[in-house]
């Protein structure tokens, strides 16, 4: 008798476990259903770099551990980045495909951790970018987006890449003449 009691207590914990997950991403997926990454272009370049990675999670940017339900970006998964001209690419197993225009992409930089991986000091690559919005008068929030390289050396050519094709921010100019004149 004790045994059942046993098994029928720890059914109904695995239970409300399984009701508190699901309830959790149903409430993530309506929160972030106005974000999307963009539309794929019907025809690319030739990409610079195809390099084999793990993707790892897409968090607001400057929050890594809280995860955005993005469609094509909500699970962790094997995948292919490519950058081309026009920008990003990535591929990950059983997701449509990701594209984020080089203008864009912020930059890319190494990462420590993210919601569901913590590797070894600077293991991660964080890239930078400006989400897709449905509301086209509300500002398209910035996000991270994690990826692990699978090959050694693979990270810091695609950190490279990146950077050479994101648009370059806003630098604010000195109010004041340089001291350099042409004297």
């Amino acid at each position: 008798m004790d045994k059942v009691i046993g098994a029928i207590v720890a059914v109904a914990v695995i239970a409300l476990v399984a009701w508190l997950v699901l309830r959790s991403w149903r409430r993530r997926t309506r929160r972030d259903a106005t974000l999307s990454a963009h539309p794929v272009p019907a025809d690319l370049g030739v990409a610079t770099l195809e390099s084999e990675v793990l993707y790892v999670a897409t968090t607001p940017a400057g929050v890594p551990l809280e995860r955005l339900a993005i469609p094509g970006l909500a699970f962790r998964g094997s995948g292919r980045v490519e950058i081309v001209p026009e920008g990003l690419v990535l591929r990950i197993a059983g997701e449509p495909v990701t594209f984020i225009p080089a203008d864009k992409l912020i930059g890319a930089s190494t990462a420590t951790y993210a919601i569901d991986r913590a590797v070894e000091p600077e293991g991660l690559i964080a890239v930078g970018w400006i989400a897709a919005l449905d509301d086209a008068e509300a500002e398209p929030p910035r996000v991270d987006s994690y990826l692990r390289a699978r090959y050694p050396g693979d990270q810091a050519r695609i950190i490279r890449a990146i950077d050479d094709i994101a648009a370059a921010p806003d630098a604010p100019r000195p109010e004041h003449e340089s001291e350099a004149s042409d004297d």
